[in-house]
C-alpha cells in the first residue's frame, strides 16, 4: 500500500510516518519500479502499535525499548516493559494530582465572583491583580512574591480595593 493509504488507514499524518521512517521506529519500505514506497501489512501493525504508545504519552525513546521488546522472552528485557510501564503510570498521577490542585484553584477563585457586576468590582480580576502583586490569593493563599521583591506600588495602598 502507499503512504496515503497507510496514513488513512492508522490515523498517522504522512509527515509523521515519515519521520518515524527516518527515525528507525518504522523500518524502510519497500519500492515499487516508479520508486514509490511500498508499505506491507507489517508496517500497517508496527504504525498502529507506535499510535497507540504515543496515545498513551509515551515518549519516542519509550516506544523504541517497547518496539525493541516486541517478540522477546528475555525476562530483564520484559522487567523493562513493566518498570517502562509503572514509570508512565507515575508520571500521568503526577500530572492528575496537578490538575486536580488547579481545579482546586480555578473553584477558589471563581468563588469570589458575585455576579453583581452593576454594583461590585469583579472580585476574580481583583484576585489575579493581588496575585500579580505578589499577595495571596482565593486560588494562591500563600503569598508568592516576597515583600522586598514587589514594587513599591504593589504594597496594601496600591492595591486595588477587595469586596470579601
Amino acid at each position: 500500500m502507499r503512504i496515503g493509504e497507510l496514513s488513512k488507514s492508522t490515523g498517522v499524518d504522512i509527515e509523521t510516518i515519515r519521520f518515524y521512517e527516518k527515525s528507525g521506529l518504522l523500518p524502510p519500505p519497500a519500492r515499487s519500479e516508479n520508486g514509490y514506497r511500498d508499505y506491507a501489512h507489517a508496517h500497517l501493525e508496527r504504525l498502529a502499535f507506535i499510535r497507540h504508545c504515543r496515545a498513551l504519552d509515551m515518549s519516542l525513546a519509550d516506544v523504541a525499548l517497547l518496539l525493541d521488546s516486541l517478540g522477546s522472552r528475555d525476562p530483564e528485557a520484559l522487567v523493562q516493559v513493566d518498570a517502562l510501564v509503572a514509570s508512565q503510570l507515575g508520571k500521568v498521577r503526577a500530572r492528575l494530582k496537578s490538575m486536580q490542585a488547579l481545579e482546586a484553584q480555578l473553584v477558589a477563585l471563581q468563588k469570589r465572583c458575585d455576579a453583581d457586576h452593576d454594583h461590585h468590582a469583579c472580585g476574580i480580576l481583583e484576585e489575579l491583580v493581588s496575585a500579580a502583586h505578589g499577595e495571596a490569593c482565593a486560588c494562591h493563599p500563600e503569598v508568592t512574591t516576597p515583600a522586598a521583591a514587589r514594587p513599591a506600588s504593589a504594597g496594601p495602598a496600591g492595591a486595588a480595593p477587595r469586596n470579601r
